[in-house]
């Protein structure tokens, strides 16, 4: 590895100043230790040095029994050894990371985040239209903050524990700590400030600073944060270069489409190029296509040569640069990874080599005084207390009986704990065993792949009759649509899945019949489609022509029944299993989103954050019919130009609340506020089309909050809305540290 990108860059272990046997790892600091230890298989080094001239010798034998239980299980969670090692510490060690322990502050983190749907404002309405939104529900001052006051003292103790057990000089290294004190200072002071003015200050500080609790708790964020960081550089000249071309485009853009004396034919002048921001922004947009063709359409129905000049854009741009962008994002982004990987395997090693010099440590480990080797006794009680998998725990164990009683050296001691590295093949249960010629048969039948796919064509059949039986009662009102004929049909398809089900029982037994998900997800379906059922029939009595009472209970009839029908098309997702290639890609898809999770992480963290920038930036900015600009839609008494935040009722979009902001961040990344329907609409009332991009959604939103606010308000939004077009481009960069995940996770076989 190169220097500096790993472990290598700090000490794993204590000093060589501190061979103490509180530490109990002071023997690798010795004299005797400063050449390289022997990995050849045999038993070998001296053991002058492992006993310890004072102290109880009981006492020392269970510290250095525990401080080998303890580092591997560091080594089984790629986690550092370079930690205090005495009794007391190490029993605080395995506190901390416990699961009770780590569940605990998952739970913290995740309840300090969730406060920001309850808190002022808080989110808890039915609606967010500003025009039919209730008073929402608000905390009485004091009940979130004592909440974030818990959280606070969970916070407190975690970052207290963390840096006793690293000790001081640690934590003069460790920036990550530092931080973390930082911003709980910074919170517990605003908590305080909020608290003295009784809930009243327009702005909190401490809720802005809350991503970074997440942040901080995963080591996998923090690196790929580090990858990201080392990613940076390599792709400026990509970067510099695409900037170039488009201040070029853009320049080009100026004197083409530049102002003359028709005003008739200066519409991409005024729409696109009417100076250098909306040039700017305009090719930023085309760049990742959310405005194409729009753009274009001016100027092309004035002479179609100008599309000349979008063609040679767009190719440049979006089809070599930014595809190259991808490339090299992707390559550094897998060399990076590939070394932080690098770095995990280097510290589950050290953890074992660390264990292995521990128990040599044991005076009943050696077997002469001047050959280190480990008892298989030894390791097999160390193993037992060994928080672990027990599969892979069973499997180190019986690969241990194949060795030659003697010992083991530091190679075979390494070799055993390469299970760690496998995955594990679970063997599934054994069919049940019938004496009976009968049941035999019957569990041929029933258990047979055949079987399966008569299933797989009930449940298609089923979804057939379903979707034949919504087309004939589309057009009906519902006083008309008679239930009979679709709960027959729901009725004898159910009891068919329970038939299925209870057959598969019988035949594959309980154990096995559990042993496939694909039979979990299809038992609980059928089980909860015959509750229902049988809900139905308790309620409203069995089917019948002209089967439409009145509503009884929570639901009405036509509610339960279409209940049942989202279940039962939910429920086709059986087929997967049975589709190879459908199965594989399912699983694959499953696979990435488990290789993202860290960069999923961060992806709340941004949106987390610019979410309660935008709250405080804009709350109370949209209210109803701020904007009442004459054209030619009428809504009641007002009129509204097509394409108007008000045309195309926007008013569930507003900063009014945590949800509704996050909502407005998906839609406006993923491009989806603005629909091809509304423009259908605006050319069959003879106004022109708005332009349904990206682009549309933001000047709607600046229009809308402008007609209300005014001036003050539309240069914030301006300042926080311009750069959302970037983070299309930043997908590119998402796109490359995906591929980078995916191509890793299947090249090394890591668990």
């Amino acid at each position: 590895m190169e220097e500096g990108t790993g472990p290598e860059r700090e000490p794993l272990l204590p000093p060589p100043a501190a061979p103490d046997c509180d530490r109990g790892l002071g023997r690798l600091y010795s004299g005797r230790d400063t050449t390289a230890p022997r990995d050849d298989g045999n038993c070998g080094g001296s053991a002058a040095s492992l006993s310890c001239p004072v102290g109880n010798v009981a006492d020392y034998h269970n510290l250095y029994f525990n401080q080998a239980v303890v580092f591997i299980e560091d080594a089984i969670q790629y986690r550092s050894i370079n930690h205090r090692v005495d009794s007391n510490s190490l029993w605080l060690y395995r506190w901390y990371y416990s699961e009770v322990c780590q569940w605990i502050l998952i739970a913290t983190i995740t309840l300090i985040l969730a406060l920001a749907f309850i808190e002022s404002p808080s989110s808890l309405t039915v609606t967010s239209d500003v025009r039919y939104r209730a008073e929402a529900w608000e905390p009485p001052c004091g009940l979130t903050e004592s909440i974030e006051l818990l959280c606070f003292l969970v916070f407190i103790v975690d970052v207290s524990v963390k840096s006793y057990l690293i000790g001081w000089e640690e934590f003069q290294k460790t920036k990550w700590l530092m931080a973390y004190i930082l911003v709980l200072l910074a919170s517990l002071a605003d908590w305080t400030i909020s608290l003295s003015s009784s809930c009243g200050e327009n702005l909190r500080v401490r809720r802005i600073l809350r991503p970074f609790f997440l942040l901080q708790n995963s080591s996998m964020m923090k690196k790929t944060l580090k990858s990201i960081k080392r990613t940076l550089p390599e792709i400026t000249s990509v970067m510099l270069l695409l900037a170039v071309h488009l201040f070029l485009f853009t320049m080009f853009g100026m004197l083409l489409f530049a102002r003359t004396k028709d005003g008739q034919q200066d519409k991409e002048w005024q729409g696109y190029f009417h100076n250098l921001p909306d040039s700017l922004t305009s090719l930023l947009v085309l760049l990742t296509t959310a405005n194409n063709p729009d753009v274009m359409i001016p100027a092309y129905s004035k002479n179609r040569a100008y599309c000349i000049f979008f063609i040679f854009f767009t190719a440049i741009g979006n089809l070599f640069l930014m595809n190259l962008l991808t490339a090299i994002i992707y390559n550094q982004f897998r060399g990076y990874l590939l070394k932080s990987v690098q770095s995990s395997l280097f510290r589950r090693r050290l953890g074992i080599r660390a264990a292995f010099e521990v128990l040599c440590s044991l005076k009943e480990t050696s077997i002469n005084k001047n050959v280190l080797c480990v008892q298989s006794e030894t390791l097999v009680q160390v193993l037992q207390k060994v928080k672990m998998d027990s599969d892979c725990k069973e499997a180190i164990i019986g690969n241990l009986e194949a060795y030659p009683p003697g010992g083991l050296s530091a190679a075979q001691f390494q070799t055993l704990f390469d299970e760690l590295d496998k995955h594990k093949v679970k063997e599934r249960p054994p069919r049940p065993d019938y004496q009976s010629p009968f049941l035999r048969r019957v569990q041929f039948v029933f258990g047979h792949r055949y079987f399966g796919y008569l299933g797989n064509a009930v449940a298609l059949a089923n979804i057939c009759c379903v979707c034949v039986i919504m087309v004939i009662d589309a057009d009906k009102p519902p006083a008309a649509r008679d239930d009979f004929f679709l709960g027959v049909i729901n009725c004898f398809f159910i009891f068919y899945y329970l038939l299925e089900m209870s057959l598969k029982l019988l035949a594959l037994g309980l154990k096995r019949y559990l042993s496939y998900p694909s039979n979990i997800f299809d038992g609980l379906l059928t089980l909860v489609l015959m509750v229902l059922e049988v809900s139905t029939f308790a309620v409203y009595g069995f089917p019948h022509l002209g089967w439409k009472p009145e509503m009884l209970g929570l639901l009405s009839l036509w509610d339960m029944v279409r209940l049942a029908n989202m279940l039962i098309v939910f429920r086709f997702l059986r087929i997967i299993p049975n589709i190879k290639f459908m199965s594989l890609v399912a699983s694959t898809l499953l696979d990435l989103v488990k290789n993202i999770r860290a960069f999923a992480g961060i992806l709340v963290v941004v949106f987390y954050t610019f979410a309660i920038a935008g709250m405080e930036l804009f709350r109370g900015a949209i209210v109803p019919m701020g904007n009442t600009s004459v054209a030619n839609m009428t809504t009641g008494n007002a009129t509204f130009q097509c394409g108007t935040f008000e045309q195309l009722q926007y008013w569930p979009n507003n900063f009014d609340d945590f949800a509704m902001v996050k909502i407005i961040l998906c839609h406006l990344v993923a491009d989806f506020l603005c629909h091809l329907g509304q423009s259908v609409h605006c050319l069959t009332s003879g106004a022109a089309a708005p332009r349904a991009t990206l682009e549309a959604s933001v000047h709607a939103f600046l229009e809308g909050m402008k007609g209300c606010s005014g001036k003050g308000v539309i240069r914030k939004a301006a300042f926080y809305m311009e750069p959302l077009p970037v983070i299309q481009v930043l997908i590119l960069f998402i796109n490359g540290i995906v591929s980078a995940i995916g191509h890793l996770s299947q090249k090394l076989n890591i668990r």
